[in-house]
């Protein structure tokens, strides 16, 4: 059944910024852009083991959306000069066909050392990955190295633009959290990547305040609760905790649709039994497929019929929120 859409009475401003949305996409549709890449599921794959590495055409065919090669806290410091090199090499040669899944790399992050050195390495060749997880941001001068730092790796080989990974994971960065966000977006207008998701490292974070983990992350509340208001403010992903007792699968579960439910867009795995689990939670219900694909039929008719704002459902229509609802459809194009 079509929702007949009229066009209540509402303030002149906010008409204008509606139309002026629709005015920006029709003129940004000149522009690529980088496509919406879901993470429902962020699997970690140590950069310098060679059997983990061997299985990822299994993470692959589990349906996991997105394998981030690790240089950072899945690898011991004696190893991280082979896990980047193995790396380098992965892309370099292309021999590992990640099909529907997204290729990226996590680097050590500011301050540890090796940062310049993965980045150099990892980001120096003609092949980069879909996207660079930046770990332990916790203020301004870690994003302005990291852009400047990106900025000199792959100014000559840059076809397009990489995404952009952030992760929170100290009392700091939480406290930050929203000036690392606003930066973000200032800096990628000069440089080379896009900021698209924020992960909450709950482990690293937990030990920096001094909390103790349990199975219910009570203790972890707000802290969930801060990433994913401050990733949706910012029209970026948010990814959730890791579940650590990977034989729980009910346990997975349940926290999984926790998530969900607290607006979470994905979740870290540590183990390939848990990608389905975290998969499923994640993925759009069917009123949610219904309402995108209802939006997106009528935002096409009001456009071809020059229309700029409208009203679904009771509800003004903007841009981003046409662009979450052909998020959700491309969820279920990826998923077809």
């Amino acid at each position: 059944m079509l929702y007949r859409t009229k066009l209540f009475s509402a303030p002149r401003l906010l008409l204008r910024e509606c139309a002026r949305f629709m005015s920006e996409s029709s003129e940004a549709a000149a522009v690529p852009e980088r496509k919406y890449i879901p993470r429902r599921s962020l699997m970690y794959v140590p950069g310098n083991d060679e059997r983990k590495i061997n299985k990822i055409p299994q993470l692959v065919a589990s349906g996991a959306d997105c394998i981030c090669l690790d240089c950072e806290d899945g690898v011991a410091i004696n190893k991280k000069e082979e896990a980047r090199n193995s790396i380098r090499k992965i892309l370099d040669e292309q021999s590992l066909d990640f099909g529907k899944s997204e290729c990226t790399v996590r680097i050590n992050g500011v301050g540890s050392g090796f940062e310049q050195i993965d980045m150099e390495t990892i980001l120096s060749g003609p092949n980069l990955p879909s996207s660079v997880h930046l770990p332990k941001v916790e203020n301004l001068d870690h994003l302005e190295w990291f852009a400047a730092e990106l900025n000199s790796v792959i100014a000559s080989n840059a076809a397009q633009k990489i995404g952009l990974i952030l992760f929170i994971e100290t009392a700091e960065g939480l406290l930050n959290i929203k000036e690392i966000c606003r930066r973000a977006q200032e800096l990628s207008d000069d440089s080379f990547f896009v900021p698209e998701a924020i992960v909450f490292g709950s482990d690293d974070f937990a030990a920096d305040i001094g909390a103790t983990r349990t199975k219910l992350s009570t203790e972890l509340f707000y802290a969930r609760q801060a990433v994913v208001t401050a990733a949706k403010a910012f029209r970026m992903q948010a990814i959730d905790c890791v579940y650590i007792d990977y034989k729980d699968l009910e346990g997975l579960e349940k926290q999984s649709l926790e998530g969900a439910g607290f607006g979470f867009t994905g979740k870290q795995v540590i183990h390939p039994g848990q990608i389905g689990i975290v998969q499923q939670a994640f993925s759009p219900p069917e009123h949610r497929i219904q309402w995108a694909t209802q939006l997106i039929k009528e935002f096409e008719e009001h456009q071809e019929a020059g229309a700029g704002a409208f009203v679904f459902r009771g509800q003004m229509i903007d841009m981003p929120t046409v662009k979450q609802a052909k998020n959700v459809l491309q969820l279920i194009a990826k998923d077809s």
